[in-house]
């Protein structure tokens, strides 16, 4: 009787066991009913029968990624190029996930391989590495369209790594070092030309300067000797016009007489002194007759003014 109850304890420990399923969050069981689909457990608590239900799949609804083996694609202009990419995907329907292919994550891998070789099979090398957005989003949209009947969702796909052969990948290491060659040489003519320019555009600008500061330097001298020659102009004007009304004063035409006379006795004392070629009157008594021309040549313009003042009367005639 004992032995029966403890029987009894252990096939309904065992019943509970087996009836109760607690699934975590984030994932979905799979129970089949003699050997069909039944339904998809929900996380939390879950009643099955034993014997009759069964665990068949476990699937997480987590965002899971996927490491896709890396493989040689051919590029267009016949370059053989080395892809390593990473897929992200989510189950999103665990029936479909669990009947739909045999085995889900290796159908993805290998049509993620497949159309990857296909994309690039229709781009030339330089282009694979300036659109990788597009090998991607063409990845991704082939992948997604398949993969509905497998249940999954096929969120992104990402390259790693292309890598060309070393010979490509030595040729283009000699292009960017030739490129980045020419556009240091192109930096330097450019610069040499700038040089050019400014030195050219200094001295252009010196040279205005220069001709303005002369231009400018010659005016000043012009007005400087014109101002000379208008003061000198002046003074000399004064000069004769005190000296003339000195000669209308009494006595002034005999202080003439004296001065003439002294400078043609002075003029004659320095002949014998230098070596000058002159031509002397052949008397002393010419002398005398030149400084009286001089002194009625003197008089004649010193009346004439006031001739002009009388009303064209010669004051000469009427004595």
């Amino acid at each position: 009787m004992e032995i029966t109850a403890v029987i009894l304890l252990i096939v309904g420990v065992l019943f509970v066991v087996r009836a109760v399923k607690v699934v975590p969050q984030q994932n979905a069981w799979i129970v089949e009913r003699l050997g069909r689909y039944h339904a998809t457990l929900a996380p939390g608590l879950n009643i099955i029968i034993p014997f009759v239900d069964r665990l068949a799949y476990r699937h997480s609804l987590k965002e899971i990624p996927l490491d896709v083996p890396s493989q040689v694609c051919i590029t267009k202009d016949n370059t053989q190029l080395t892809v390593d990419g990473i897929l992200y995907f989510q189950v999103t329907d665990p029936m479909r996930a669990s009947y739909g292919s045999s085995n889900y994550i290796v159908a993805i891998t290998q049509l993620a391989q497949t159309t990857l070789r296909s994309v690039i099979g229709k781009m030339e090398l330089d282009r694979t590495f300036e659109e990788r957005e597009i090998i991607n989003s063409s990845v991704v949209a082939a992948l997604d369209e398949a993969a509905l009947n497998w249940g999954v969702k096929v969120l992104r796909y990402e390259i790693k790594d292309l890598t060309p052969p070393a010979a490509i990948l030595h040729a283009m290491q000699a292009q960017i070092t030739a490129e980045r060659e020419k556009r240091a040489l192109i930096a330097a003519s450019e610069g040499r030309r700038q040089e050019q320019i400014n030195i050219a555009t200094g001295e252009r600008e010196a040279f205005i300067a220069r001709s303005e500061g002369e231009k400018q330097a010659e005016i000043n001298k012009a007005l400087g000797e014109a101002a000379a020659i208008s003061a000198v102009a002046e003074a000399t004007a004064g000069a004769i016009r005190q000296i003339a009304a000195a000669i209308q004063e009494p006595g002034g035409a005999d202080a003439v007489q004296l001065k003439v006379a002294e400078r043609a006795v002075d003029a004659f004392a320095q002949l014998a002194q230098k070596n000058n070629t002159m031509i002397v009157p052949a008397s002393v008594s010419e002398v005398g007759a030149l400084v009286g021309s001089a002194m009625a040549l003197m008089r004649s313009d010193v009346t004439r003014p006031a001739a002009a003042k009388s009303g064209g009367q010669n004051p000469a005639s009427v004595g």
